[in-house]
This record gives structure tokens, sequence and C-alpha cells, in this order.
């Protein structure tokens, strides 16, 4: 098992665009060959766009991207970009008159971090999609999706810390399988059992353990933060069905589970797609398996890469290391 840059997956294209001034951007990952695909919402507060089609019993086969956009329910307007560059390339499912590309798309809430008035948008998803061209290894932390993304937020912004958007591949033989995931989390992230950032005391530095204080609280039933949500892909060149692809994304949140705490809640919208180009014949349970090791690591990388923005402080201003 090696480890390789998601970037080197061939078959996918990976862009972001943002505004960092602003707090918010988008990932765009492209099959324009088509991808199986599946997808697994966990989260009690997700916002998603062509979910539905990617059921086994329903007519589509093949999707054509994912985007994931901070702007919380306003970014899903960035898939729309992604829709216009497929089109302008002659990617999507053929009706005929045109081709209609597939494109789904999950939001996270990045609205109380930098100005809420900026969103991305059309222009800004079909910016990603142009930047997906230059086959750049973009550095984790602050980009796309993961630029206004925040974490440990069950006492609110001014507790929170810095999340940004992570990835992490690897290749087993020929089967290659990597995550991309921006980390917008209400628990705090943990790396070997210790929380490396999660709600945070600045004054006396220390973490203040969001599960201690989630039971502390067992009788409080008030939306203590609703603005979260932790959103990933999974891509891989397996060759899966898209029953089988949307296993895979079911068994990659155990990734979320090891390491953010606590995952899935009513607060979180926490999102995971698969997309497979059919090239490897594969066991569905090894690829599940592995899909929640290169989530797991996607999210540690994510969160310690990040950088200060806004005050919000980051793992790496903290030597997480």
């Amino acid at each position: 098992m090696n480890e390789i840059s998601i970037y080197d997956i061939e078959d996918f294209k990976i862009g972001h665009a943002g505004n960092l001034k602003a707090a918010t951007g988008c990932t765009i990952i492209l099959c324009k060959n088509g991808a199986t695909a599946g997808v697994d919402v966990r989260g009690g507060a997700p916002g998603t766009r062509e979910t539905d089609l990617l059921n086994p019993v329903n007519l589509v086969d093949k999707i054509h991207g994912v985007m994931l956009s901070g702007g919380s329910a306003f970014g899903l307007d960035a898939a729309s970009g992604a829709m216009q560059y497929l089109e302008e390339n002659n990617i999507g499912f053929d009706v005929s008159v045109t081709k209609v590309p597939i494109v789904c798309s999950a939001v996270l809430f990045d609205l109380t971090i930098g100005n809420h008035k900026i969103r991305p948008d059309k222009t800004m998803g079909y910016e990603a999609c142009l930047n997906s061209e230059k086959n750049i290894k973009y550095k984790d932390g602050n980009i796309g999706a993961g630029a206004g993304a925040t974490l440990g937020k069950i006492l609110g912004p001014s507790f929170s810390m810095k999340g940004g958007l992570g990835t992490y591949a690897i290749r087993v033989g020929d089967l290659e399988i990597g995550a991309i995931v921006s980390v917008n989390c209400l628990g705090d992230v943990y790396e070997d059992n210790k929380i490396i950032a999660g709600a945070y005391d600045k004054e006396n530095q220390t973490f203040l353990d969001t599960e201690k204080i989630l039971i502390d609280r067992y009788d409080n039933n008030k939306n203590l933060f609703s603005g979260n949500t932790t959103i990933g892909t999974i891509i891989t060149n397996a060759k899966i069905t898209k029953s089988q692809a949307s296993k895979i994304s079911s068994m990659a949140h155990n990734g979320y589970a090891r390491c953010i705490k606590p995952s899935h809640t009513m607060f979180d919208g926490d999102s995971i797609f698969t997309m497979a180009s059919g090239k490897i014949d594969c066991d569905i349970s090894c690829v599940g398996h592995l899909a929640s090791i290169v989530m797991e690591k996607a999210i540690i990388n994510g969160v310690k890469s990040a950088e200060d923005l806004h005050g919000y402080l980051s793992c790496k201003k903290r030597s997480c290391d």
C-alpha cells in the first residue's frame, strides 16, 4: 500500500476556486468519461443536489462531476457552473438535442466567517472547472471548499477553530483510491486518540472536549449551533455498480467516526460521494475499508494543513504536530 497524490488518479480532474477574504470556495471533482457513483448522507442537516438519481433503481448510471461547496444552500449554485463547463465540452447524458451533464453537489455552512454576502456561485463553479485543467497538485488547507471551513462549534464561533480541505490517496497493486474532504464539523478532530483541533479556550489554551460538553448538557434540547457539515468524495479506479458505490460511501463514514467526535449529529450534514472509473476488478469490502482509511487521513491532513483566518486559530498555529 503506497501513498500517491489524489491528483494522479487517472480519469479524474480536481479544481478549486475561492475567495479567502470572504472565506468561502468550492471544489470540483470531474470525470469526463463518466463515473459510476453513489452517496451516503449521515448528518441531520444536509444540503445536497442530484442525490436521488444515485439510487440504483433510477435511470442515470454515470455522473460527470461532484461539486463540494461552501455558502450553505446558496452554494448549490456552483454546480451550475460545472454544468455549463461540461456542456461546452460536449459532456453529459445524451438527450439528442444536447448533452445534459450530471453534477451532484453537497454544501457546507461557512456564512459566519468572512463575508456572508459572497458565496460560491455559477461563476466560481465554472472557474473551479477551468482550474482543473491546469493539472496542479494543490496543497491542502484553506482552499476550495475548505476556505471557510471551521470546527469545534458546540460553544459557538468564539471557541471554534479553523478547518480545511484535505486529501489522501493510496495505490494497492493496480487499485487506486483517494479521498477529498472539507472538514467543517460540530465536533473535535482527533489523531492517535488526541484532540488536535476543536472547541478551544484561547485564554487558557486548552481544548474543552465537545463530547463531554454534549453529554453534560444532555437535557438541553436547543439548537446549539447548526452551521456545520463535513462533505467529501471517494474517487477510485475500481469496477463497481451504483449500489456498491453507495456501500463504499457508507463504509467511508467510518473514517469520519474514527477522528471526528461526535460525528453525524443533528447539527451536521455529513455526506460522502463515491466516484469510480471502472477499470480494476476488486473486492468491495476491501475497497470500502480502504475508503475509510483514506477518508480518516484526508480529514487529519485538512485540519493540520489549515491556516489561521479571520480570527479562527488553526491546528498548525498550535503546533499540533
